[in-house]
């Protein structure tokens, strides 16, 4: 049976005027607000050649990204899946600053396949970045706007969870783990498969530090106190202490709002010292993700220390606390010039006001009025539809 016109693809929905409505709206608060953090916005292509795309670390956008041929070229195109590498791409070969860049961005992004049996496949990309500066003083600026970016957004984040990849590539090389190997322990950890980890470091893992350290990983998550213990579980080497050191940073300046997991390693193929995920609710999956990725830039040909954080605006804008929200006020069709000025005052204040076409008695519900004007003894007001 053929699927009726105005069918869509799986995991592909319309965003009807009342949703639509509250994304616009979220997103312009936003972006205010990371204007006024000094954050400037971009606006990449929604199409770019695919080797640009999946570049670098983009690498991991691979099996997300759509591919067609270009008629004009004939080269490959993908779909963004992802807009951080687009924007480092802008940092790095249009911008070309030599100082600090704090970019922003907000568009749609589209995979093959959906993140969750619950996602969607075209998700409303916003996020921030801060390019040009390695120290920890950047991850903690973008993990504060992150924080207050999820306060406007009126949604209360259960937890911040933190980690370092640079603690797995140090024990991956003391253990003197090839590619391949490596893979293979990313995997198990991932999968929080302890009894596989045991099994793999019993079989592959001969130096004592290196295997003490690889199976105290899984144990070694909670809040600031892990990092504690983390100093005497795992082996004291320079990339150790530096991951630790990092860790420790933010948690005296970020406070209880964080906590750790030592062994989360999201973005393994992205990521090249914290990361970070934000997570609301009940939910397993993260509604914010983000951390450091200084490698990036070098498929443009200028590697640059780079930190940010993205989400998806339409998962934000449904799961914020719902805004008081007033409808629309129905106006009369009528030409008198003192009906005109008071529509013209409503409109100014922020006001939504809607004439009503002769024909369409009743039509008002529709268009989300809770009000009209009124004549009252030779004066418009406005009152209560429900009067």
């Amino acid at each position: 049976m053929a699927l009726p016109r105005w069918a869509l693809p799986e995991y592909f929905e319309d965003v009807l005027p009342r949703e639509a409505q509250r994304m616009e709206r979220l997103r312009r608060s936003l972006l205010d607000e990371f204007h006024q953090h000094g954050y400037q916005y971009v606006i990449p292509p929604l199409v770019e050649y695919v080797d640009a795309l999946i570049s670098g670390a983009g690498h991991d956008m691979e099996e997300s990204t759509f591919r067609f041929v270009d008629q004009l070229s004939g080269r490959t195109l993908g779909l963004r899946a992802d807009t951080t590498p687009q924007v480092t791409r802008i940092d790095a070969h249009l911008l070309n600053r030599k100082g600090v860049t704090r970019l922003c961005y907000c568009g749609p992004v589209v995979h093959v396949l959906p993140r969750s049996m619950n996602a969607s496949r075209e998700p409303f990309q916003i996020g921030a970045e801060i390019y040009g500066h390695a120290g920890i003083e950047a991850d903690v600026e973008i993990l504060r706007l992150l924080a207050h970016t999820l306060k406007i957004a009126g949604v209360t984040a259960s937890r911040i969870d933190v980690g370092h990849i640079g603690l797995f590539r140090t024990l991956s090389r003391l253990a003197g783990l090839d590619t391949q190997a490596e893979l293979t322990l990313f995997g198990i950890l991932q999968g929080k498969d302890v009894p596989g980890l045991r099994d793999f470091v019993a079989a592959c893992v001969t130096e004592p530090e290196a295997r003490r350290g690889l199976l105290a990983l899984p144990g070694l998550y909670g809040d600031a106190n892990v990092l504690i213990r983390a100093r005497d579980a795992l082996p004291g080497v320079p990339g150790v202490h530096a991951a630790l050191d990092e860790l420790l940073h933010l948690a005296r300046h970020m406070g209880p709002m964080l906590s750790f997991d030592l062994a989360d390693l999201r973005g393994y193929h992205y990521h090249n010292g914290l990361m970070f995920a934000a997570y609301h609710g009940s939910s397993a999956s993260a509604i914010a993700m983000g951390g450091r990725y200084d490698e990036v830039g070098r498929t443009f040909g200028r590697a640059r220390p780079a930190t940010g954080f993205s989400m998806d605006l339409r998962e934000l804008a449904a799961i914020g606390a719902a805004q008081d929200e007033h409808g629309a006020i129905l106006a009369p069709l009528d030409v008198a010039e003192s009906l005109a000025g008071l529509i013209t005052q409503l409109r100014a204040a922020g006001e939504v006001v809607v004439r009503e076409l002769p024909g369409h008695a009743g039509s008002w519900r529709e268009a989300g009025c809770d009000r009209r004007i009124i004549a009252d003894n030779g004066t418009w007001r406005v009152v209560s539809l429900a009067d």
